[in-house]
C-alpha cells in the first residue's frame, strides 16, 4: 500500500484513508450509490484494529448483536450472527479511524450537500458460520442514517474463507452487483436507505468496522439515538 504524509504529519505517519479514494468514493455514490475499494485503509492502522478486535473476542469484551431498536430490540441469530462493540476513541488506533471518518464526513458534505451531522460505529466479530441475511440499514423515509461504511481487518483473507459482503442492485434486490472480500484495506459504502446487502457465512473469524453517516433526526429536541 502507498503511504501517503498527512500535510501536519511526518513521513512515517501514513493518512488512515487514502485521500484519493474520496474523490472515487463521491463519483460512485453519485453514478451508483455504492463504492467498494482496495488498499483504501492504511494497513498498519488495519493491524492494530485487528488486534484491539481479536483481544475484545478472546476476553469476551463483545455484546452480541441484534435487530431493532428501543424496546423492539433482540437478539435473532438466525438473522445475524455477529458480535459487537461501539467504537468510543479509547485506543489510538480507534481515534485514527474515527478522525478519518470525520474527514470523510466533510468531504461528502463539501462535495454532494448531504448536512450529515454525525458518525457512529462498531466493530463486528463474525465466528466461524456467522451470516448476516440480506437488509438495509435504514428504514425508508427515515433517513437518520444516510450512508453506511464498512472497513475490513482480516489479513491474508483464505480464497475459501466466505464471509462476503454481497451487494444488490436498489431496484432489482435480487441483482448482486458486488461481492466485497473481507480483506484488510479494503473499505466499502453505500446509501442506508437503498442498497440491500447480506453477509455470507464465514469460514474463519471476520473482523470488520460498520459505520453510519447520520441526519440529525431530532424530534421535540431529542437527538435520535443511534439504531
Amino acid at each position: 500500500m502507498i503511504a501517503y504524509a498527512a500535510p501536519n504529519s511526518s513521513a512515517n505517519s501514513p493518512l488512515a484513508i487514502n485521500p484519493i479514494a474520496h474523490i472515487a468514493l463521491v463519483d460512485a455514490l453519485v453514478e451508483q450509490g455504492w463504492y467498494v475499494g482496495n488498499n483504501v485503509i492504511d494497513l498498519a492502522l488495519c493491524q492494530a484494529l485487528h488486534r484491539e478486535l481479536h483481544h475484545m473476542a478472546e476476553h469476551q469484551a463483545l455484546d452480541e448483536a441484534g435487530i431493532g431498536r428501543g424496546k423492539e430490540h433482540h437478539l435473532r441469530k438466525d438473522i445475524r450472527g455477529d458480535a459487537i462493540h461501539w467504537l468510543d476513541r479509547e485506543s489510538e488506533a480507534q481515534r485514527r479511524y474515527l478522525d478519518a471518518m470525520a474527514e470523510l464526513q466533510h468531504s461528502l458534505n463539501q462535495s454532494l450537500f448531504l448536512g450529515l451531522f454525525e458518525y457512529e460505529a462498531h466493530f463486528a466479530h463474525y465466528p466461524p458460520g456467522a451470516f448476516y441475511q440480506r437488509h438495509l440499514d435504514s428504514f425508508r423515509g427515515r433517513a437518520n442514517r444516510v450512508i453506511s461504511t464498512v472497513g475490513y481487518l482480516n489479513p491474508q483473507w483464505p480464497t475459501d474463507g466466505g464471509g462476503e459482503m454481497i451487494i444488490y442492485h436498489p431496484d432489482s434486490p435480487s441483482q448482486e452487483v458486488a461481492r466485497v472480500v473481507p480483506e484488510a484495506g479494503t473499505f466499502a459504502c453505500f446509501l442506508s436507505e437503498t442498497i440491500p446487502h447480506e453477509v455470507l457465512p464465514t469460514q474463519y473469524p471476520r473482523a470488520s468496522i460498520a459505520g453510519w453517516f447520520r441526519r440529525n433526526a431530532s424530534m421535540g429536541g431529542v437527538l435520535d439515538p443511534a439504531s
